[in-house]
């Protein structure tokens, strides 16, 4: 049975494996206080573009996620996501635990616009209520989709117009920044939001996220923050190698290349079949619309989630490729269309 299941079924590149062994015997300093991940950061702000900026590496995406938002929230305040945004739909209310709820605005495609924040800012208005005072946003999102430079331009001017911070979720940002739709550079981002994270576990690497903080107001005494949250990993070096290989020789990038040019075939493969998608698809999450019959078919062979349902006969299913996704197996998922038809 092959898997489409989502983009960190495989362990990790050969490359990093590779690194991990050879350094297993080293004797370096816990909690990401070693010289790998000294060099992982003096890397990653080369890349970003801001030497000024606080880098830390956590152990995924949930902790990443919560220790920002607590940073950066007091008590009363809350936080705007996409209906569809990994904070409000697959961290088991990891935000909301903690005490900050999570706002969400209509949206088309997974994206939040400028418009749709207003209306929360709108509908908020007094002490009665909580107080919007961050912007959640991911790249690629949820349902696969990238922000275009105008787009991020435009809701980061509108954050610091109302006095927002725009925190970017980058789980998949590799996905966005090779897909052939985005036109965004690490470097945009870095200027253009407070804080964003480069996401390892879903490219190639066995765990780890890379946090970038740009916005002072949010630096001060994030480790403590990291450490409570549980995303402090005594041995952080295994953390730092990873990104080291990551921003080596542009690996970060090419396997985030493979896994949308192994995408973009399965689309291809569908659309020359008649197959519509509940999502524009732009990066290497794929949401073609089946008939419940062809889902219980294809589902003997491969791996999928289903997703929402279209109507009483067809739903729509996320297919994800992978750095590791083979082009056999892609071959084997596109013949099996035609099985049975």
């Amino acid at each position: 049975m092959y898997s489409f299941n989502n983009d960190y079924s495989e362990g990790a590149h050969p490359r990093i494996l590779k690194a991990l062994t050879e350094t297993n015997l080293e004797q370096n300093d816990g909690y990401s206080m070693d010289r790998h991940t000294a060099h992982a950061v003096s890397l990653i702000r080369a890349e970003t573009g801001r030497a000024d900026a606080d880098v830390h590496i956590l152990v995924g995406g949930t902790q990443t996620n919560s220790a920002v938002i607590a940073a950066a929230l007091r008590p009363h305040q809350a936080v705007i996501a996409a209906a569809t945004g990994h904070i409000n739909v697959h961290e088991t209310g990891a935000v909301e635990a903690s005490g900050h709820k999570v706002l969400t605005p209509p949206t088309a495609n997974g994206k939040l616009t400028p418009e749709g924040i207003r209306t929360i800012l709108d509908a908020h208005m007094d002490e009665h209520m909580v107080q919007p005072k961050m912007v959640y946003l991911s790249d690629s999102t949820e349902v696969g989709t990238v922000y275009t430079k105008a787009e991020l331009t435009a809701i980061s001017d509108f954050c610091r117009q109302n006095g927002l911070f725009l925190f970017l979720d980058g789980a998949r940002l590799g996905a966005a920044l090779t897909s052939p739709a985005n036109d965004l550079t690490i470097a945009d981002i870095a200027a253009l939001t407070d804080v964003f994270y480069i996401g390892g576990t879903k490219n190639g690497a066995l765990f780890g996220e890379a946090l970038v903080i740009t916005n002072d107001a949010l630096k001060a005494d994030f480790r403590y923050l990291i450490k409570q949250r549980g995303a402090m990993l005594a041995k952080g070096w295994l953390l730092g190698i990873q990104f080291e290989e990551l921003f080596t020789d542009g690996l970060f990038y090419d396997l985030a290349a493979h896994a949308n040019a192994c995408a973009s075939r399965l689309r291809d493969g569908l659309a020359a079949r008649g197959y519509e998608f509940a999502y524009p698809p732009q990066t290497n999450q794929l949401f073609p619309i089946f008939t419940d019959e062809m889902i219980e078919r294809l589902g003997r062979d491969f791996l999928f989630m289903p997703d929402k349902k279209i109507d009483e006969n067809r739903r729509s299913v996320r297919l994800v490729t992978s750095w590791a996704t083979t082009e056999a197996g892609v071959e084997e998922f596109i013949r099996a269309l035609d099985s049975g038809r």
